[in-house]
């Protein structure tokens, strides 16, 4: 009878134990990521590249409507 006491007694010990080795708190979120790249890194290419589609396409148009 002694015995199932002490089993009980051990049994209640390392269920106790076990549950305060499951750990704390869980870690904090990640922060978000940085914003992207700025977009005035190539603004005055971007304008060029459409000032002159918008000619391209002006004179194309024009010269059709021309003839």
């Amino acid at each position: 009878m002694q015995n199932k006491y002490i089993l009980a007694s051990i049994l209640v010990f390392l269920v106790g134990f076990g549950s305060m080795a499951q750990g704390g708190t869980p870690p904090p979120p990640m922060p978000p990521p940085p914003p992207g790249l700025p977009i005035d890194g190539g603004i005055i290419a971007l304008f060029a590249i459409a000032l002159t589609y918008g000619i391209y396409k002006t004179f194309k148009l024009s010269s059709k409507n021309g003839s």
